[in-house]
């Protein structure tokens, strides 16, 4: 496991802000901030604030985030970015008033799923991407759990990819987000524990 420095990524869009504390990575969104291709919606937005950096084939990359969200799709997590019209976010978003889990997959146009998880609420959440062959497997997890399987996307095996943490606040001002960790890891050795 390597710890990537804060200082080793480069953002997609400026936050409002950024510290660095003892207790990590401070930032703070800004207001309509968002990544979102067509689907269903008709726009594309692309002003996400996701601190990126090269991620190879066959490893893996956690992003680490205390979850205190109160505005409607305020969300954190982990982008895995190919280019504009290719990427996925992954992580907790605020949906009609609950936390959920979930990931879009960007193909061109969006794609998006979610599944409740009220009882993250004040907690530390890791997202996990691991890049193996055509595929990127997305897990998460709060602290005291074992991962949950969250998403198998296609991504090419040949792609250069960059991903890092990310966070968006689409529908107000002042969300921040504390990041406590960016790591590097091998990738995940089977889809399933058991196999």
């Amino acid at each position: 496991m390597t710890n990537i420095s804060w200082a080793a990524g480069q953002w997609t869009n400026d936050p409002a802000d950024v510290r660095e504390t003892p207790d990590g990575l401070r930032v703070t969104a800004r207001e309509g901030s968002d990544a979102w291709r067509i689907t269903s919606y008709g726009f594309v937005h692309d002003s996400e604030h996701a601190l990126l950096a090269a991620f190879e084939q066959e490893s893996a990359m956690e992003v680490r985030f205390r979850l205190d969200f109160a505005g409607q799709f305020d969300q954190a997590g982990i982008f895995v970015r190919v280019d504009e019209e290719n990427w996925i976010k992954a992580g907790v978003e605020l949906s009609d008033g609950m936390e959920s889990l979930g990931a879009v997959v960007t193909r061109g146009s969006s794609d998006w799923s979610l599944s409740p998880v009220p009882d993250w609420a004040g907690e530390w959440v890791t997202i996990r991407a691991s890049r193996s062959g055509n595929a990127l497997t997305v897990r998460a997890r709060v602290d005291a759990e074992p991962w949950r399987l969250v998403r198998v996307a296609p991504l090419a095996a040949d792609a250069a990819v960059q991903a890092g943490l990310f966070c968006c606040a689409p529908t107000r001002d002042g969300f921040t987000v504390l990041f406590s960790g960016w790591r590097k890891t091998p990738a995940d050795e089977s889809l399933h524990p058991d196999a």
